[in-house]
């Protein structure tokens, strides 16, 4: 395979799980918050929301099971736990091998964005904690765009903050929600198959890789 930034003009990178693992944490997080409310929501069941905003799952849960509180309570519930969880933290780890990537990208001069469905406050603290902010010129989440994933709206902002056509951007993802949001885009896709990944279809990306040496060799 050819290193395959060589044939677009701009790389859009999903935050959580392909810059860092945090998708087991929001899992775990939110596991807690369904058993507080009751509900039995199944680990299959939960999946399918990986990569979605926060409010768009329980706007969901929400109307699903009949809850009654409203769409703020329930995600206050979550980013309670989930700003000073990372908040805490000095430091945190990016996922191996993507600040090699990243330093490869802006050597050939190609423009990079994130694209994010996690709250902006959230994207901030860890785009700073693992040292990656200052790569990004452009950095996109979901309530700006207006709409989460799987509708292709922040990827549509993203390229359109870069200056770049969507058809001219490769986007790195990991759920099938955020594959599904990139190639309604009309983006190229990689999806990258790490930890928390596991129960994500990807079937549908343009290449799927494990390491992210093999993006560029």
């Amino acid at each position: 395979m050819k290193c395959i930034p060589d044939n677009f003009n701009a790389v859009i990178f999903d935050m959580d799980g392909v810059l860092v693992n945090s998708e087991p944490f929001y899992f775990e997080v939110e596991k807690q918050n369904f058993e507080k409310l009751g509900l039995n929501i199944t680990d299959e069941e939960h999946q399918t929301f990986q990569g979605t905003a926060t409010d768009l799952m329980w706007k969901r849960l929400k109307t699903k099971y009949k809850l009654p509180h409203s769409i703020p309570e329930l995600v206050n519930m979550t980013n309670s736990i989930v700003t000073p969880y990372f908040e805490s933290l000095e430091n945190i780890d990016p996922m191996p091998g993507i600040k090699e990537l990243i330093q490869l990208l802006i050597k050939k001069n190609i423009p990079l964005a994130v694209a994010s469905s996690s709250y902006p406050d959230v994207i901030e603290l860890i785009l700073k904690k693992t040292r990656l902010k200052e790569y990004f010129g452009v950095v996109v989440d979901s309530q700006m765009a207006g709409a989460s994933k799987p509708e292709p709206d922040i990827f549509l902002l993203a390229a359109a903050k870069l200056g770049v056509l969507p058809e001219k951007c490769l986007v790195i993802e990991d759920s099938t929600n955020g594959i599904k949001a990139a190639q309604t885009a009309g983006m190229k896709v990689v999806a990258f198959a790490g930890p928390g990944s596991e129960f994500q279809d990807q079937s549908e990306a343009d290449w799927v890789v494990k390491d992210f040496i093999e993006i560029c060799r």
